[in-house]
């Protein structure tokens, strides 16, 4: 079953389990992370918690992938036909940036890191959450903007994921390396203009 397919149950005691997984899973990483810490933090029962997801895996993947859509459903509309290109991919930038320099990012990525080797499902959960999706919700804004003439976008999956690389430039290195975990707003910006301003010499029309 992959990441896609899981259907992620709803409710009140669901969101106390997936808010109490994150929490636990951000501090202890994936092995140390139990099914009673995260009832405790999430304040239900282990039962509760095990009536919703089969085991700490199939917790986990559920927990990711809650996350990465409730953040694609906060970003802004970039279809909005009013936002000139330079705007919605600088808008589209600084979402994901401000996500890859949060504390949950880096430790989903060394999550992923850490476990694939034993759990594949991890790393595809990873992948299908993270930049799978990211792909396909970027790249419906630029099949759009080309249709609109506004971009020229021949391979669609290509330039989303070129993009991203672009807005990862410098800072997530640095973070993952451990060189540096905050940057200011001068420092992030310098990147985004950066990147927007060399997928537009590219793709721009």
């Amino acid at each position: 079953m992959t990441t896609a397919e899981i259907s992620i149950p709803q409710g009140r005691k669901v969101q106390q389990v997936l808010d109490g997984a994150r929490a636990v899973f951000v501090a202890h990483g994936y092995e140390r992370a139990s099914m009673d810490e995260i009832a405790r933090t999430a304040s239900v029962s282990k039962a509760t918690v095990y009536s919703y997801f089969a085991d700490k895996r199939e917790l986990f993947t559920a927990m990711y992938r809650a996350e990465m859509l409730r953040l694609a459903d906060s970003a802004v509309e970039l279809n909005d036909t009013h936002l000139s290109p330079e705007h919605a991919l600088h808008e589209a930038g600084r979402r994901m940036l401000d996500y890859l320099t949060s504390d949950f990012a880096l430790a989903m990525y060394r999550i992923c890191v850490a476990e694939t080797p034993r759990f594949p499902e991890i790393g595809r959960a990873f992948y299908e959450g993270g930049p799978e999706l990211g792909r396909a919700c970027f790249g419906a804004y630029l099949r759009a903007a080309t249709e609109r003439g506004v971009l020229r976008v021949d391979d669609i999956d290509l330039a989303a994921d070129q993009f991203f690389q672009l807005c990862q430039t410098t800072i997530c290195d640095r973070m993952i390396c451990g060189v540096q975990y905050t940057f200011t707003e001068a420092e992030i910006e310098h990147v985004l203009a950066g990147a927007v301003a060399t997928f537009m010499a590219r793709y721009g029309v």
